[in-house]
């Protein structure tokens, strides 16, 4: 069974259940509660596998005649759903004794389940329904979800060009730098950061949230010259006297979270200068100061029309 197709995605999702079965009922929730009640929400997750059966398996067998699996497993996945709302009630009254015998009473039930999924309705679904109806089936799992930690792969396996947007595929056989940090979004060295930032076409600055400079980049063409001694800084010193008390204002505005972004361009030394500046918040929304980006748009300003082909010479 290929990667991708529904059914090894239930055969991966039955692997899960059974750790998650035998992890649980050696696991004391009096003494490590806890890890208890995380593996338990996370056995909970079969929600999804019960989902995908009754809204994409089952209807696309009921097309081809077959209307056992929606008659009667169906109510096995109901019996299953009533016992883990007895377990998270005795979750909640601490009746921890009673959650650990109802897992396991649970458990005897999934893995009857599991049987019946794996000698009948499996073998049965993959003789009845063509490789097109799989497809399809695999298409509308997304809007559903998985017990597994991270999506399984699409199917067919896309071979060929994948659109970067499309690509979801984490990749484990890429090795990086040990001295390589973990963004957002991929890893780099300090190194390959600063090179990073030397090669941006623009000047960026960094000011906290107690309004001291803590980052600028040092590019080969700055719009505004920098040196070292600017980190450290109250902003409110970097910048002529004129133009100070608008900055202050834009830094009180995004404290106070009023304003996100404030936009400026001027003619500078025969450049027209694009300067934005953007509030930095953390995930709870918190302040945690503001980017000052300025850029040389002159040559910007000046394109028209489009260019598609590589025009170096």
């Amino acid at each position: 069974m290929k990667a991708g197709h529904p059914v090894h995605t239930y055969l991966m999702e039955e692997e899960l259940i059974l750790s998650l079965l035998d992890e649980l009922n050696t696991t004391d929730p009096h003494e490590e509660f806890q890890k208890f009640y995380n593996m338990f929400n996370h056995l909970a997750s079969v929600e999804r596998r019960f989902e995908r059966k009754e809204n994409q398996l089952f209807p696309f067998l009921e097309q081809k005649g077959w209307t056992g699996p929606s008659r009667n497993m169906w109510s096995f996945h109901d019996t299953i759903r009533d016992i883990f709302r007895i377990i998270r009630k005795n979750i909640d009254e601490k009746d921890l004794d009673s959650a650990r015998q109802n897992i396991q009473y649970a458990g005897h039930n999934l893995k009857n389940l599991m049987e019946v999924e794996k000698s009948v309705l499996f073998p049965n679904a993959i003789d009845i329904l063509t490789d097109e109806e799989w497809i399809k089936m695999r298409e509308g799992e997304d809007e559903i979800g998985w017990m597994l930690s991270e999506a399984p792969a699409k199917y067919p396996a896309q071979n060929g060009y994948v659109h970067p947007s499309d690509d979801k595929v984490l990749r484990t056989d890429v090795i990086f730098d040990d001295s390589a940090s973990h963004f957002d979004e991929g890893y780099m060295t300090i190194e390959q950061v600063n090179l990073l930032f030397r090669t941006l076409p623009l000047d960026l600055t960094y000011v906290d949230e107690n309004d001291r400079v803590i980052f600028y980049n040092r590019g080969e063409e700055r719009v505004f010259p920098r040196s070292a001694g600017i980190i450290g800084r109250e902003v409110r010193f970097c910048h002529p006297p004129k133009s100070v008390d608008t900055v202050l204002k834009i830094l009180e505005a995004f404290r106070k979270g009023e304003q996100n972004e404030a936009s400026f361009w001027f003619n500078y030394r025969e450049k027209l200068i694009y300067v934005r500046y953007f509030a930095v918040r953390d995930h709870q929304k918190n302040y945690r100061g503001v980017i000052e980006m300025s850029q040389d748009i002159s040559e910007t300003k000046k394109i028209e029309g489009e260019r598609r082909l590589l025009e170096w010479e």
